[in-house]
C-alpha cells in the first residue's frame, strides 16, 4: 500500500523500486518530439493533469501522493509511459535537464551547488526484471575531480559513475558486454574503471561517451528501453504471465551533490521493531546513492546531521495517511531530507502494528472497533509468549505436538525430583518424561518447559503446562527415557541428563543445545486494545484456574471470573497422599479420618481461591480425575496391603472408569466433604466483605439420576454449613456436559441444573472414540496429512459432530430452563474458531487457561464484529 492507494488504489512505491515492467514503444521515434514540455510531468502534477499509475508508473504516482501530503521529495519529473521513448530525443532530454534544474534550484556544472541526474523506470504493476537506475548523469572527466572534492570521497562518485557508463556502453552505444566485463575484472579501482570504460566506448562504441548532460540522459533512456526490449526481459515477462505491452514510465531525478559529512541516503521504518513505538529506525549511508551499498557501511539514523525531526514528521504523516507502519527511502543534502519512495511495510513487526493501532485510535484516525479488528487473536498469543530465534543451522532432535505455546531452553532433567533439585540451584530445566502424573507437578512447575513422549494436547502434561504458562511439547515420537542410565534417546540421537536442549511449544520442535529466545512481553498498548475489545464482545471470558496464584495471574490478564476450578488439581504434588488415603483406606474409620484431613486442606485452598476471585463468578468442579492419576504406581505403595488395594482399583481404561460422579456415588462422603469445605470457606470469605458468585459443578454425568443424587449431597452440605455457621451460602448447582448421553438428555438434566458447562475435551474424546492421550500422535497427524481432518478436534471444536451435540444440548436445556447459564470450559475455550462457534450458539462464556485469556478476549470481539457485519449484510 502506497501513499496514493487511498486516492486511486495505486500500487506501492516500493513496487516501483522493485522490477516493474514498461511498454514496447519504439526505442528512438522518428520526427520531431513536438512540445517536449508537455511530456514532462513534475512530481506532484500528475493527478492535476488527469494521469494515473498507468501513465505515471508506480513511482510517479507515489511521488504525486507524497507531494499532495506536503512532504519533501527529491526534485524530479516523470516522462509518462506513452511518451517514454521521446526521452531518447535530444530536444526532450534537453527540456528534461532544464526542468530538473529549475525544480532543484541548481545547475549541472555549478561548482558551488553541483547537480547531477538519476534516471529510473517504473510500471503500474509489480514485476521482476525492471532496468536498473542510472545515476551520475551529467558528470564528465573534466568535472569529476571538482565533484569528488565536494563529496570528499572519490570512490563514492566513481563507483556509481562506472556502473552507469557500463550499462549505457552496452545497451545504447553497442559495446559488446563480454568486452566490458573482461575489462572490469582486470580493473579493481573505481577511478581506473571509469577511464577504461570510456576508452572502450571511444574504441568500440558507435560514438564516444558524451560530456553533455542532455546527451547522456538521452543515451541513458535508450539504454533502459533497449534493455527492457531485450529477449531476456521478454522471457521474464512471459514467465510472469504479464502483457508484452506493459507500460514503462521514466523518471528523471535531481541528484544534488554535497559534502559526505552533510549528505547521503538511507532507508527508515517508522517504528522501533523492539518496542513498537514511533521512532525512525534504519540506516544512513554517506556519499552518492547506489542500489546496493557496501555491506556494514551504514550508520544509525541518530548520526544524521540535522537530526531526525523532519524524517519523524514525514513518517508520522505517512502513518496517519496509510494507517500502517511505513518505510521510506530518503536522501540528505546539505542536512535537508527529501523522500525518494514511501510505502506501508509489507510485514511490519507485530509490536509496531499493535502500537500504531492504539495510537491511531487515540488520535481519532481510527475507531476503537477498527483498531481492534487490526490485531488478530493469533497475534495476541504471539506477543504473550517468548519464541526461539532460529538461524537455520539448528539440530532438530524431534518434533512433537505443540501442547503449550512459548519457547524455553534448559538442561535435561529426567525426573520431577531432579528438576526440583536443579531449579533450586538456579538452573533452568526442561523436564523430559515418557508421560507425567500428578506426582510430577512440583517438578513441572519448577521447570522452564516440559517434554513428553506420549500424550496429546489435552493430556495431563499439556493441561498443567498451559495452566502454568509454560511451554510444552507432548507426544514426541521416538523419545525414549532411560532414568537408570540418565539418558533420553531421540531416534538415533542420545542426550544425557544435564545436556541443554531448546523447545518451541508453538511448533512442537525440540532442538539440541541452547538457542536464543526472544523476551516475551506485549507493549502496554495491547492492554488498551483488549479493553476496547471487551467493550465490543458479547461472550464472557473466564479462566480455568485451581489456585489463588493462578486466579491472580488470570485476573491480571483480563479474566472475568473462574469458569473451572478442578479440585483434583489441588491434590497434586505434596497433597497427593490426602486423596490416596481416601481411596486406599483399609476400613471406614480410616476413610473418615482421611476425609477430615482432606476437608481441612480443601477449606484452606478454597479460602485462598475465593478471596482471590473477589466478587466474581467461580465454578468449582467437584472431584473428577481418572483413578490411575491418584493411585501409586506398581511397587510404590506404602506396604503390601496398600499395594493389594491399589492393584484392585487399577482399570484397563481409566478414562472411562471410576471417575467423576461415579466415584462420588461409591464414596458417599467424598462430595459432601468437599462441598462443606467449599461452603465454609465462602462463609469465612464473605465475613471479610467479599461475596464470590459461587457455582458448584457435578462432573461426568450420564444419567439424570446421578445428577439428582449428587445434587442431594451438595444441598445437604449447604444445609449443614448453614446450621453450623448461620450463613446460608448462595450458590448455583450445575453439571458438566462431557458425555454424548448427557448432551442428548440435556432437557432432563436441566430440571436439576441451573447451569451447564461443556467439557469439550472429554466430549470430543467420547464422541469420536479417540483417546486424547494417544490418538493425536498415532492417528490424527496421519488424518490431517490425508485431508480427513483440517485440525485436531482436541485443538479446534468439531462443529459437525461435537459442536452439533453442544448446539442440541443448548437448545434442549433452554426449552426446560430458558435462563440456564451455558459455558465451555475445555481448552477449545481458548481457540479463536471454537470461540466464534460458541458465540454463534449464544453461549454465555468460554473458559480457558490463564495465558489464553487475552486471546479469547480478542477472539470474542472479532466474532462479535463478524456477527454484526453478517447481520447488516456487510461485505467488508
Amino acid at each position: 500500500m502506497s501513499v496514493t492507494d487511498r486516492e486511486a488504489g495505486l500500487p506501492a512505491p516500493s513496487e516501483a523500486r522493485a522490477p516493474l515492467a514498461p511498454s514496447e514503444a519504439p526505442l528512438a521515434p522518428s520526427g520531431s518530439p513536438g512540445h517536449p514540455g508537455r511530456t514532462l510531468v513534475p512530481y506532484g502534477q500528475g493527478r492535476i493533469r488527469g494521469l494515473d499509475a498507468g501513465e505515471l508508473g508506480a513511482h510517479g504516482a507515489a511521488m504525486d501522493g507524497l507531494v499532495a501530503l506536503g512532504l519533501p521529495v527529491v526534485p524530479g519529473l516523470t516522462v509518462p509511459a506513452a511518451s517514454a521513448a521521446s526521452l531518447c530525443e535530444a530536444a526532450t532530454a534537453e527540456a528534461a535537464v532544464d526542468l530538473v534544474e529549475q525544480l532543484s534550484g541548481r545547475r549541472i556544472g555549478d561548482a558551488a551547488r553541483p547537480l547531477l541526474l538519476r534516471l529510473s523506470a517504473s510500471a503500474p504493476t509489480e514485476i521482476a526484471g525492471l532496468p536498473p537506475d542510472l545515476a551520475c548523469l551529467g558528470v564528465a572527466p573534466d568535472t569529476a575531480d571538482a565533484l569528488c572534492a565536494v563529496i570528499g570521497r572519490a570512490d563514492a562518485l566513481h563507483e556509481v559513475w562506472a556502473a552507469t557508463v557500463r550499462v549505457i556502453a552496452e545497451h545504447a552505444l553497442d559495446v559488446p558486454g563480454a568486452l566490458l566485463d573482461d575489462a572490469l575484472l582486470d580493473t579493481p579501482q573505481p577511478g581506473e574503471r571509469v577511464e577504461v570504460l570510456l576508452s572502450l566506448v571511444a574504441e568500440h562504441g558507435s560514438r564516444p561517451f558524451p560530456d553533455d548532460p542532455a546527451q547522456q540522459l538521452a543515451l541513458a533512456a535508450r539504454a533502459l528501453l533497449s534493455r527492457w526490449d531485450s529477449p531476456r526481459a521478454r522471457r521474464s515477462r512471459r514467465a510472469q504471465r504479464l502483457p508484452a505491452d506493459l507500460a514503462l514510465a521514466l523518471h528523471v531525478q535531481a541528484l544534488r551533490i554535497g559534502p559526505a559529512d552533510h549528505s547521503g541516503y538511507g532507508t527508515a521504518v517508522s517504528r522501533d521493531p523492539e518496542t513498537g513505538r514511533l521512532s525512525p529506525h534504519g540506516s544512513f549511508f554517506r556519499g552518492v546513492r547506489r542500489s546496493a551499498p557496501p555491506p556494514h557501511s551504514g550508520e544509525p539514523l541518530d548520526k544524521l546531521t540535522g537530526g531526525t525531526a523532519l524524517l519523524e514528521h514525514s513518517l508520522l504523516t505517512l502513518e496517519r495517511h496509510l494507517r500502517a507502519p511505513v518505510s521510506v527511502d530518503f536522501e540528505v543534502r546539505d542536512d535537508e531530507i527529501s523522500l525518494l519512495a514511501a510505502s506501508a511495510q509489507l510485514r511490519p513487526p507485530l509490536r509496531a502494528s499493535v502500537c500504531l493501532a492504539a495510537d491511531l485510535a487515540r488520535g481519532g484516525a481510527l475507531g476503537h472497533e477498527e483498531a481492534v479488528r487490526r490485531i488478530t487473536p493469533g497475534q495476541v498469543q504471539e506477543l504473550l509468549h517468548p519464541q526461539l530465534r532460529l538461524t537455520g543451522g539448528e539440530e532438530l532432535l524431534v518434533r512433537g505436538l505443540p501442547a503449550s505455546p512459548g519457547a524455553a531452553t534448559g538442561t535435561v532433567a529426567l525426573s520431577s525430583e531432579r528438576a526440583l533439585e536443579l531449579a533450586g540451584d538456579g538452573t533452568r530445566v526442561v523436564l523430559v518424561a515418557a508421560e507425567t502424573t500428578p506426582a510430577d507437578v512440583p517438578g513441572m512447575l519448577a521447570s522452564a518447559a516440559v517434554l513428553t513422549g506420549s500424550g496429546g494436547i489435552a493430556s495431563h502434561a499439556a493441561v498443567v503446562a498451559r495452566g502454568a504458562g509454560k511451554p510444552a511439547v507432548c507426544g514426541a515420537e521416538g523419545l525414549r527415557v532411560d532414568r537408570a542410565a540418565g539418558t533420553v534417546r531421540f531416534g538415533e540421537r542420545l542426550v544425557r541428563e544435564g545436556d541443554p536442549i531448546s523447545l518451541d511449544g508453538r511448533t512442537g520442535a525440540v532442538y539440541a543445545g541452547t538457542l536464543s529466545v526472544s523476551v516475551a512481553g506485549p507493549p502496554p498498548e495491547l492492554s488498551t486494545l483488549l479493553t476496547w475489545a471487551d467493550n465490543l464482545r458479547r461472550l464472557g471470558v473466564r479462566v480455568n484456574a485451581d489456585t489463588a496464584a493462578e486466579v491472580e495471574t488470570a485476573l491480571a490478564l483480563g479474566a472475568e471470573g473462574v469458569g473451572l476450578c478442578r479440585t483434583e488439581h489441588q491434590f497434586l504434588g505434596e497433597r497427593l497422599p490426602l486423596i490416596r488415603r481416601v481411596l486406599l483406606a483399609a476400613d471406614p474409620t480410616a476413610r473418615d479420618e482421611a476425609l477430615v484431613a482432606l476437608e481441612r486442606a480443601q477449606h484452606e485452598d478454597f479460602t485462598a481461591l475465593l478471596a482471590a476471585v473477589g466478587n466474581r463468578p467461580v465454578t468449582v468442579r467437584l472431584l473428577d480425575a481418572p483413578l490411575h492419576e491418584f493411585l501409586p504406581a506398581p511397587g510404590e505403595a506404602l506396604d503390601a496391603a496398600e499395594e493389594q488395594r491399589a492393584a484392585a482399583l487399577r482399570e484397563a481404561n481409566p478414562m472411562l472408569g471410576l471417575r467423576g460422579v461415579r466415584l462420588a456415588l461409591l464414596h458417599e462422603r467424598l462430595y459432601p466433604a468437599q462441598a462443606e469445605a467449599l461452603f465454609t470457606a465462602w462463609a469465612d470469605v464473605a465475613a471479610t466483605g467479599i461475596r464470590p458468585e459461587l457455582e458448584v459443578m457435578i462432573p461426568l454425568v450420564s444419567l439424570p439420576e446421578e445428577l439428582a443424587a449428587a445434587a442431594g449431597y451438595v444441598r445437604g452440605a449447604a444445609e449443614a454449613v448453614a446450621a453450623r455457621t448461620g450463613v446460608a451460602v448462595p450458590y448455583r448447582l450445575g453439571t458438566m456436559i462431557e458425555t454424548p448421553r448427557a448432551a442428548l438428555l440435556a432437557a432432563e438434566l436441566a430440571e436439576h441444573a441451573e447451569f451447564f458447562s461443556f467439557g469439550t475435551n472429554d466430549l470430543t474424546q467420547l464422541t469420536y472414540g479417540f483417546s486424547r492421550d494417544d490418538v493425536e500422535r498415532q492417528v490424527l497427524a496421519s488424518y490431517q496429512e490425508r485431508g480427513f481432518l483440517t485440525a485436531s478436534p482436541f485443538a479446534r471444536l468439531d462443529p459437525r459432530g461435537v459442536g452439533a451435540l453442544v448446539a442440541l444440548a443448548a437448545e434442549r436445556a433452554r426449552s426446560v430452563r430458558p435462563g440456564i447459564k451455558l459455558g465451555v470450559c475445555g481448552e477449545h475455550g481458548g481457540d479463536p474458531e471454537s470461540i466464534a462457534f460458541c458465540d454463534g450458539l449464544g453461549l454465555d462464556y468460554v473458559s480457558c487457561s490463564a495465558h489464553r485469556v487475552p486471546v479469547a478476549r480478542m477472539a470474542a470481539a472479532h466474532s462479535a464484529r463478524r456477527a454484526r457485519d453478517d447481520s447488516s449484510g456487510s461485505t467488508r
